[in-house]
């Protein structure tokens, strides 16, 4: 996959779980889990942007371009 989701890196620098996450950005521990585990297809913006003002982080700090 060409894009590398860094979301368990940013969660682990906030010492943020899953289920914190979850709670604070409202959204199912499930999708989050697809999301970090880098099996999403895509993410809505509105949850990119709420994931990166609970983690205090930029878009660049989760997510990554490879092109391997």
């Amino acid at each position: 996959m060409a894009i590398i989701v860094n979301l368990d890196v940013m969660m682990a620098k906030r010492k943020m779980s899953l289920t914190e996450l979850s709670e604070k950005v409202d959204i199912t521990v499930a999708n989050l889990s697809i999301l970090k585990t880098g099996k999403a297809k895509a993410i809505r913006f509105s949850t990119l942007e709420a994931i990166c003002k609970v983690l205090d982080c930029q878009p660049g700090d989760i997510l990554e371009f490879n092109e391997e």
